[in-house]
């Protein structure tokens, strides 16, 4: 099962070691994990998206609450959050192709970024399923680089 785990810690050195190590040295995989500011630049924000069964999950939040420099951490449950994820995407295109490519890109409301004689560069938020869909469309006309931020969320309340 997946889960979407929010931590509020202190922008501080060595902050995110001790969290990125909470999870090896535990054997739990992180399968995205998103740092930034905050709008109080003394702290920061971890968005961090792993696999596990309810007991795991609360393991992992007793210990991250543990932690130093460690302030608050919240377990978002569905539809309790709203998320996104950023993806660049170069796809090969050709002449007969390149129309076709940015048809789709404009039905996911994606934007073309760089257009380049045989690729176009795509970038494409949203949600998992929206991002996923646009990507197993774009492997059609060969993907030749893909980059993700991985997943940020807020909470709806």
């Amino acid at each position: 099962m997946q889960h979407t785990i929010s931590i509020l810690v202190e922008n501080k050195f060595g902050v995110l070691t001790r969290v990125a190590g909470l999870f090896s040295g535990r054997g739990y995989n992180i399968d995205t994990l998103n740092v930034g500011p905050t709008q109080t630049p003394e702290f920061s924000r971890m968005t961090i998206v792993t696999h596990g069964d309810d007991s795991t999950l609360e393991q992992i939040v007793k210990q991250l609450n543990k932690l130093p420099n460690v302030i608050k951490v919240q377990n978002f449950r569905d539809d309790e959050y709203v998320d996104r994820e950023l993806v660049l995407v170069k796809v090969n295109v050709d002449s007969k192709s390149r129309a076709e490519v940015m048809q789709i890109t404009d039905i996911f409301r994606a934007k073309i970024v760089d257009v380049q004689p045989k690729t176009l560069t795509i970038e494409i938020t949203g949600n998992g399923s929206k991002v996923e869909k646009f990507l197993d469309l774009m492997k059609t006309f060969g993907v030749l680089e893909l980059t993700r931020t991985g997943q940020v969320a807020m909470p709806r309340k």
